[in-house]
């Protein structure tokens, strides 16, 4: 299971370098569709309701890992999109089950930030829901819970995504 569990993380990290395309959906689930109001937990194992947020306003969701290097290289666009859209845009980092814990996800965030609620995907349902491909997936939803936008790899055009969501009628 260990030898699974880096094999995967090695795939995910390869996939994540794959270049994205505002114009074009590159990866995981279909432009149009609905996104899947999942219950998650937090670090701390309690549940947190993703239908809080989706059908509200846009959604940005990050598929993340503590180990991921492009997630951490994806960040300051991360950051740079919340402190510009976070009073209109609700940002959620999604951690996933593969090769951490929440004591290794709480050690990283002692030293580095990640964007908006964190929400613990241990045994995969939303990676799976989401059909993330890879760390460092994006998948933005506009305010009626469809999906607007859908990209990995740290050279993603945030700004545009978030702006395309918060036109959407």
């Amino acid at each position: 299971m260990r030898k699974f569990a880096w094999i995967l993380a090695a795939v995910l990290c390869t996939a994540a370098t794959a270049p994205a395309s505002v114009g074009a959906q590159d990866v995981g689930l279909a432009i149009g569709s609905r996104a899947t109001p999942l219950v998650l937990e937090d670090l701390d194992g309690k549940p947190v309701n993703l239908g809080q947020y989706i059908g509200k306003k846009p959604v940005v969701m990050e598929f993340w890992a503590a180990w991921c290097s492009v997630c951490a290289a994806l960040q300051p666009r991360l950051d740079a999109a919340e402190r510009r859209f976070g009073r209109n845009v609700q940002f959620v980092t999604v951690a996933v089950g593969v090769n951490q814990t929440t004591r290794s996800i709480k050690r990283h965030l002692e030293k580095h930030r990640v964007s908006g609620v964190l929400v613990w995907d241990k045994d995969g349902r939303a990676t799976r829901a989401y059909e993330a491909p890879a760390t460092s997936y994006i998948v933005v939803l506009d305010r009626r819970g469809r999906v607007a936008y859908t990209g990995s790899g740290e050279d993603q055009d945030l700004n545009t995504a978030i702006t395309r969501a918060l036109a959407a009628r």
